[in-house]
């Protein structure tokens, strides 16, 4: 294998795939002058709304779809697929919150029409839509931005959540009909989605958003689904903001399956603080383990977001509505 491409090992001790993907070493860890997401920037030399171009240091390339060994005895296969970044708006100081639901409606209009025109693809098989905002998550550009890692397989985390889904009926279902009756660890309500933070969160103020109907994935919800969603997403992010009074940093992605009875669109935040600019670190103890322990009890989280439902900020215009 060359610096140049990627390869998906077998790690033998776990059964699980790897992506090995040397030429990510030298992408640049934060730009050295102007921002490439700004209007006239390397990536966006004109202004837009939402905006979807290539990665160019992308863990997963196009090509024909994996030839599997159907006795298992392969450990290694080229790192198919696609990695996509998606712009949310020109504004570089903007937030899922300052975007204002129309803005934020537009950017998951974007996520379903990536996800549908790359599972159109013969080597593609999953599609996650993902998000690391601020530093402490690991983003490397502070614009406002997502991404979108198209997989040859479906990944082993969601693979786990359609397991048990498909041994025991959709656990997204129950979990959101008990947390609406309950209401200890609700936080987010808007026109067909609700977000809660989990009974077993093992994260500080995590949250799982998801719609009140069962739709498997972003290209099959209707327009009012996907307004609530935007909805949900500049309340949650809002709520994060205020919680600190100051921007938070978290990781978001979209679990989802189109076309797939089984699957429950939803969507997870993490956040790596445990307070205001207190990183709570994943240490040998939860790796080695595969355990989360999360210092903060999900009733507090939740009780603490609900709190933080201050004024949001008004929504910023993009250059290309100024």
């Amino acid at each position: 294998m060359s610096e140049t491409e990627g390869e998906l090992r077998l790690d033998a001790l776990t059964g699980q795939w790897v992506a090995i993907s040397g030429r990510r070493q030298g992408r640049p860890n934060r730009p050295a002058a102007d921002c490439p997401f700004c209007v006239g920037g390397l990536e966006a030399p004109t202004s837009y709304d939402a905006h979807a171009f290539e990665n160019r240091w992308p863990a997963l390339l196009p090509g024909p779809p994996l030839d599997a060994d159907g006795n298992g005895s392969r450990t290694r296969y080229p790192a198919r697929g696609a990695a996509e970044v998606i712009l949310y708006s020109t504004q570089h100081d903007a937030s899922l919150a300052s975007l204002g639901v129309d803005a934020l409606r537009r950017v998951v209009d974007l996520w379903a029409e990536r996800t549908a025109a790359l599972l159109e693809r013969p080597e593609i098989e999953y599609v996650l839509v993902f998000e690391n905002r601020g530093r402490d998550a690991g983003s490397t550009i502070d614009h406002p931005h997502g991404q979108v890692y198209a997989f040859p397989m479906v990944p082993p985390i969601p693979a786990r959540e359609l397991a048990v889904a498909a041994a025991g009926g959709c656990p997204v279902c129950d979990e959101a009909a008990r947390e609406a009756a309950d209401g200890t660890r609700l936080v987010v309500e808007t026109p067909g989605w609700r977000g809660w933070v989990p009974f077993a969160s093992g994260w500080p103020f995590g949250l799982l958003l998801a719609p009140a109907e069962h739709q498997a994935g972003l290209p099959e919800l209707p327009d009012e689904a996907r307004a609530g969603l935007a909805a949900a997403l500049v309340d949650a992010v809002g709520r994060y903001d205020n919680l600190f009074g100051r921007p938070f940093p978290y990781m978001l992605w979209v679990h989802q399956r189109p076309d797939d009875a089984t699957a429950h669109l939803h969507v997870h935040l993490a956040t790596p603080w445990r307070e205001a600019e207190t990183l709570r670190y994943v240490a040998a103890g939860e790796l080695g383990s595969g355990t989360l322990f999360n210092p903060l009890l999900p009733e507090v989280a939740a009780s603490q977001l609900r709190d933080a439902a201050g004024p949001r900020p008004e929504p910023v215009p993009s250059e290309a509505e100024a």
